[in-house]
């Protein structure tokens, strides 16, 4: 009923409050974007949450490099660098005359601080083991730093572009969780929390010129009916990642639109806790992956707009292989592997699912699959920053839907104590030698056996890896189809 009243509203308000007029009213260098998810805080070095780089990477906090749309790193705060022969050392020539929005400079030291802090024992930054590989920070002068990596790592330009990679102030480090202090072209103006966000220009900012959008306002919206309402009625500029893929033919058909779909480095999965009985036997966990058809999944949780995987890899990435003939879907066989277990049915197993619809809209789907085994899933709908304390920061849960969207995160199978509880002494070599394998063939058979290895163990459902949607007023231009990360770079908005 809320959905049918959310169109119906729309339908009627587009009529007369045309896409874009909520912007126009506050003039043309304004934009208001949309965002599922709020953030539950704005360090992204000391939260897990992609939602937190949505709002601040590269346009609060900023980083030595750029992930571009298109996956390519070019320079950002840092001008270039160069590479040592046995590609170990990375030396960084910075950009000058940097200043934070409290007025200090950005200089090698604040890099070497960012870099030893993300590092720390204490750290909670979700990528600590790419700073922990960093051997030595070196710094020459305020304007070169020189970062020796204890074993080559190709990516490490890309994963130097990531939000957990942000250069941060010394003396502001420790309130960024509330308000971040960047170098970027915007800061924080005002949060009122369950509603919205607001960045206003930053006066201060190295090129203010090159900025064009002076204040833009991140709404967010979990409902897939409301998500539409408000693009139609123009309270939206623009929906990145917005579940509106029911609606795509009316947004195609009308010229005040445009709709983007683009590819992601993301994996949706059906993350299963390792620790806990019967769960910790291999031939459970293969059982539940085998009674789930990813096509359906794909269908229910995103629309068909997705790519089935079998392992925690996306497809174009480099070394990826087809692993979805490991544990393909198959009733019977994952009927046989429950008994071969001693699992005596129906057995309960709680389904936790965070806000996105992919998670609630394909937690039905997966219930509804894994009844036909024998397998209740007790479906539990939490709030997102639930999900991330009890799921993800103390694993309590069976069964849980999640899309995690860092490119290079295969090396999550390879920490202890992570939220799955997968502990494998084979997995954790292969990738090691990953870790230390130069030329890129090489690199690209240990990727393959590595996901391999994950997906022989089961470790968890790997579903698909989505394509993502952006609808957005047709004049707003700068906007990315493909994401490579999870971002909105607000310096390449502009209006037609």
């Amino acid at each position: 009923m809320f959905r049918k009243l959310c169109l119906a509203m729309a339908v009627a308000a587009v009529a007369i409050v045309p896409p874009g007029a909520f912007a126009q009213a506050q003039g043309r260098n304004a934009v208001v974007l949309a965002m599922t998810l709020e953030p539950n805080g704005l360090d992204p070095t000391a939260g897990a949450a992609s939602a937190i780089a949505e709002v601040v990477q590269y346009n609060v906090l900023e980083t030595l490099t750029k992930i571009n749309g298109d996956g390519s790193v070019t320079p950002l705060l840092a001008e270039s660098w160069t590479v040592s022969p046995d590609q170990k050392t990375y030396t960084f020539r910075l950009r000058q005359g940097v200043k934070f929005h409290n007025g200090e400079p950005f200089s090698s030291a604040t890099v070497r601080f960012s870099f030893e802090r993300a590092a720390a024992a204490n750290s909670t930054n979700k990528d600590k083991a790419v700073f922990a590989g960093i051997a030595k920070i070196d710094t020459p002068d305020a304007n070169t730093v020189a970062l020796t990596l204890k074993d080559p790592n190709p990516d490490f330009p890309f994963l130097l572009g990531q939000a957990t990679a942000v250069i941060v102030e010394p003396k502001s480090a420790a309130t960024n969780i509330t308000n971040p202090v960047g170098t970027g072209p915007y800061r924080v103006e005002n949060w009122a929390k369950g509603s919205s966000l607001t960045l206003a220009k930053w006066d201060g900012f190295r090129a203010p010129a090159s900025i064009r959008i002076a204040k833009a306002t991140f709404r967010f919206i979990s409902d897939p009916a409301a998500q539409v309402a408000a693009l139609l009625s123009g309270d939206v500029d623009a929906f990145p990642r917005v579940a509106a893929a029911r609606s795509l033919a009316q947004f195609r058909s009308d010229p005040r639109f445009q709709v983007l779909t683009g590819n992601s480095r993301a994996k949706t999965i059906v993350a299963m806790n390792n620790r806990k009985k019967p769960l910790d036997d291999v031939r459970v966990r293969r059982a539940i992956s085998m009674a789930i058809d990813r096509k359906a999944a794909i269908e229910g949780a995103a629309d068909g707009l997705g790519t089935p995987i079998g392992s925690h890899y996306a497809p174009g990435a480099f070394g990826y292989v087809d692993t979805t003939s490991i544990n393909p879907f198959n009733v019977d066989r994952a009927k046989a592997l429950l008994a071969e277990a001693g699992v005596k049915t129906p057995l309960e197993l709680s389904l936790k699912l965070p806000p996105p619809p992919y998670a609630r809209q394909g937690g039905e789907v997966i219930a509804a699959q894994l009844a036909k085994i024998g397998i209740v899933a007790k479906i539990e709908n939490v709030e997102w920053a639930q999900w991330l304390s009890g799921v993800y920061g103390n694993a309590n849960y069976d069964l849980t839907i999640v899309s995690h969207v860092e490119p290079f995160d295969l090396g999550n199978y390879a920490k202890p104590g992570y939220y799955w509880g997968y502990e494998s002494p084979k997995f954790k070599e292969v990738y090691e030698k990953i870790a230390h394998a130069g030329k890129p063939e090489d690199r690209a058979k240990l990727l393959a056996e590595a996901q391999r290895v994950i997906a022989t163990d089961a470790v968890n459902v790997f579903l698909y890896t989505p394509q993502w949607i952006t609808i957005a007023n047709a004049k707003l231009k700068g906007l990315w189809k493909d994401m490579p990360i999870s971002a909105n770079d607000l310096s390449a908005l502009s209006w037609e």
